[in-house]
């Protein structure tokens, strides 16, 4: 398949740039399964509906995954010794000193040279460069704590809001994490996890539905474009999760019980799939993931998923199209620009069963 083959057009002004009035009130998109597995999806296939009404397109018996990840104040502004301003986007925290970062400088900061951010409030020295990452050594016995104070929440870079936007948008630093967000580590949110509030979460646990959790810390990477044509060639960021015993055991146990495993964002398939990887059958899992979901994937593990509007030609788009299938899928995204609904990280969402049949490339 071609990158190109996950094009679509999209008004700006369909960007969200602030988050719905409260966290459960936006619109979601119900993508009901075709019943012939070879007919294409039509307007029929979609229902318009509210993210509050989640919790009835739920069945007793199903689990729900969640991401517990906890988005750090990754962005750093700041300036180097020898002159020049930079930027730094921790990618991932190695340690309780040292993080991959990417800078964005004028000039190439060499190894050896020092960072000074905030003011001189937090001072990095340059280790290496690993790729397009900077191996940083900061100056301080806890980094996290240290970005706490001095860092900036990492927005995506296509909110970009107005003077009156930012006066009448509810603060990030709350709306921009999930009402669960633990493990810190998290440089962009797994936003379709921000639709939940207590009160829904209460309302699914009633349904008769379990809820468990795993981490997958996810990384800027992200927000790369893909920059090949040939999506075969195209080299996919690694990202850290976690899957527990705890759950790997939660998922057998609603498999057995004809649940369904429903994930909670592309973050949640990509880790019960990496999990599942080598013998179908999710086992507990710590380290890093590399894996590409495109059409023609064959999910092992995951039944139903939740999921906001993702970006053109984006590897989150991708792996959507591979689960419902591409066909249908771009349809939907169609119906939603016409629709008018609010895309992306503070836009609204899709509810989508797994795809009839495996076979959905164009």
């Amino acid at each position: 398949m071609q990158r190109s083959d996950f094009r679509y057009e999209l008004p700006s002004e369909l960007i969200a740039q602030v988050p719905p009035a409260t966290r459960s009130g936006g619109r979601m998109l119900v993508v009901d399964p075709v019943v012939d597995a070879g007919a294409e999806a039509t307007i029929d296939n979609f229902r318009d509906a509210y993210v509050v009404d989640l919790p009835a397109e739920l069945r007793a018996g199903d689990l729900l995954v969640l991401n517990d990840t906890r988005v750090i104040r990754a962005r750093l502004h700041g300036v180097k010794e020898s002159g020049g301003r930079i930027e730094a986007m921790i990618e991932r925290v190695l340690d309780t000193r040292r993080a991959l970062a990417q800078i964005k400088a004028s000039k190439t900061p060499k190894a050896g040279s020092t960072l000074l951010f905030a003011d001189g409030g937090l001072t990095a020295t340059v280790l290496a460069k690993h790729d397009d990452l900077y191996e940083l050594a900061f100056e301080t016995e806890d980094l996290l704590a240290s970005l706490d104070a001095h860092g900036e929440l990492p927005l995506p870079p296509y909110i970009q809001r107005t003077a009156d936007e930012r006066k009448s948008s509810a603060s990030d630093d709350a709306r921009y994490q999930t009402v669960w967000a633990r493990e810190p580590g998290a440089v962009a949110a797994p936003t379709a996890s921000l639709h939940f509030d207590e009160a829904m979460l209460a309302a699914i646990r009633a349904r008769g539905v379990t809820i468990a959790f795993t981490t997958l810390h996810v990384g800027a990477g992200t927000f790369q474009p893909v920059r090949v044509d040939d999506l075969a060639t195209h080299v996919m960021h690694a990202e850290r999760l976690t899957v527990t015993a705890e759950l790997a055991q939660a998922v057998a146990d609603a498999k057995a019980r004809g649940g369904r495993i429903v994930a909670a964002g592309t973050t949640v398939v990509r880790a019960l799939e990496t999990a599942a990887a080598e013998t179908g059958i999710v086992a507990p899992y710590q380290g890093e993931t590399r894996l590409f979901i495109t059409p023609g994937y064959a999910f092992r593990v995951v039944d139903a998923l939740l999921t906001n509007f993702h970006l053109p030609e984006s590897t989150l788009l991708m792996l959507v199209c591979a689960f419902g299938g591409y066909q249908r899928v771009m349809a939907a995204y169609q119906h939603a620009v016409e629709q008018r609904y609010r895309f992306f990280s503070y836009g609204d969402a899709m509810w989508l069963p797994l795809r009839a049949s495996q076979s959905s490339a164009p």
